[in-house]
């Protein structure tokens, strides 16, 4: 896989995503300033008409497989709104990629607006940020350490 060399912190980015075309029209994922962005933009893979208060599978025809650049562990990725889909009233709903998951991305959509709203083949629908995957061992404890919040909630910061 090729090296995407440029002049920031991370010096050189390799072998970060990985990805499987499942589909030859698929696009692949776009970082416009490597390095710089939070996320991956995906892309619609076919037209699709999201109906008014209504949720929708939308395709993107990849598979993705990703890892750290510098250890190699493997990334878990989280499907986050666009801000400009965000600003037509469309959002992700759903959006927890596993690190081990190698089927078709499919990205969970939900059009708030009270008219349809058409996405075409190859339109920006979401980012992936890539996070890692920290989850391990659970066990039951009989108590908790203390903290200075405890068990202070919902608007304990203030409003």
């Amino acid at each position: 896989m090729a090296e995407a060399n440029h002049a920031g912190t991370l010096g050189t980015i390799r072998n970060m995503l990985r990805v499987k075309k499942l589909e030859s029209r698929a696009l692949l994922p776009a970082v416009a300033h490597p390095g710089e962005d939070l996320g991956y933009d995906v892309f619609a893979l076919e037209a699709v008409t999201l109906a008014p208060r209504a949720t929708l599978k939308v395709r993107t025809g990849i598979a993705v497989e990703a890892h750290h650049p510098a250890t190699g562990e493997p990334l878990g990725l989280l499907v986050r709104d666009r801000s400009s889909m965000a600003a037509r009233g469309i959002v992700t709903t759903g959006g927890v990629i596993d690190a081990g998951y190698r089927g078709e991305i499919l990205i969970v959509m939900t059009n708030l607006g009270d008219s349809a709203v058409e996405l075409k083949p190859g339109e920006k629908i979401a980012q992936m940020l890539p996070v890692p995957v920290l989850t391990g061992v659970v066990r039951e404890a009989e108590n908790l350490e203390d903290s200075v919040r405890a068990a202070k909630g919902f608007g304990s910061s203030g409003r």
